[in-house]
């Protein structure tokens, strides 16, 4: 059904037919230019074009930027649907609820898709990929939230430091005291110190 739907939007739009090599194009393309120019500034029409097909043909696959973004580094899980309740929560429990999502995600079984994920991108020297994850995705959500904020770009790139940080001492490293620790064990040592960032005095 979709790839004949997909055909029906490429003949609508005269572009090249889009057989079952076209959405591999947009993928192929999409990771070239996110690698380059990060995710800000890769457009879909400008992935369109490198892959040769109409950009309605991206919204058909993936539906956004996002979804075209988190196919293209093939992460195991979507991570706006993982932060979702960061977009309703209290604002004072805003780090201690992206926390225990993201420390969730990390011990379920897309986890050690995750790390390796990571480990990939930054042994490829995929700087972009990496940065346009954290950026455009992860903390989009959270930037959302601070818009009454002062320094807000400083507050999530603080934010994002002691993550990142997290994610290499507990997934990767494995250092013991941080790897066994509960969740809930975490969330309360590293929660305060993580709203302090986004929302307190700097």
């Amino acid at each position: 059904m979709v790839d004949a739907e997909a055909d029906q939007v490429s003949r609508r739009t005269g572009r090249r037919s889009a057989g079952s090599s076209a959405k591999d194009d947009i993928l192929d393309a999409a990771r070239e230019l996110f690698s380059t120019n990060g995710f800000d500034r890769t457009t879909l029409r400008r992935v369109a074009d490198e892959a040769e097909v109409d950009v309605a043909l991206i919204s058909h696959y993936f539906g956004n930027k996002r979804g075209l973004f988190v196919a293209a580094v093939e992460f195991p899980s979507d991570p706006a649907v993982v932060l979702e309740p960061v977009r309703t929560c209290p604002i004072d429990e805003l780090a201690a609820t992206a926390l225990r999502q993201i420390l969730t995600v990390w011990a379920s079984p897309a986890g050690p898709s995750i790390v390796a994920r990571f480990r990939q991108a930054l042994i490829n020297g995929e700087d972009e990929l990496v940065r346009g994850l954290l950026t455009g995705v992860i903390l989009a959500p959270i930037r959302e939230r601070l818009d009454d904020h002062r320094d807000v770009e400083l507050r999530l790139t603080l934010f994002a430091s002691q993550i990142a940080g997290l994610l290499v001492t507990r997934q990767i490293l494995g250092l013991p005291a941080v790897r066994d620790a509960e969740i809930d064990e975490l969330v309360d040592a590293v929660a305060p110190n993580l709203q302090r960032y986004l929302t307190g005095e700097l």
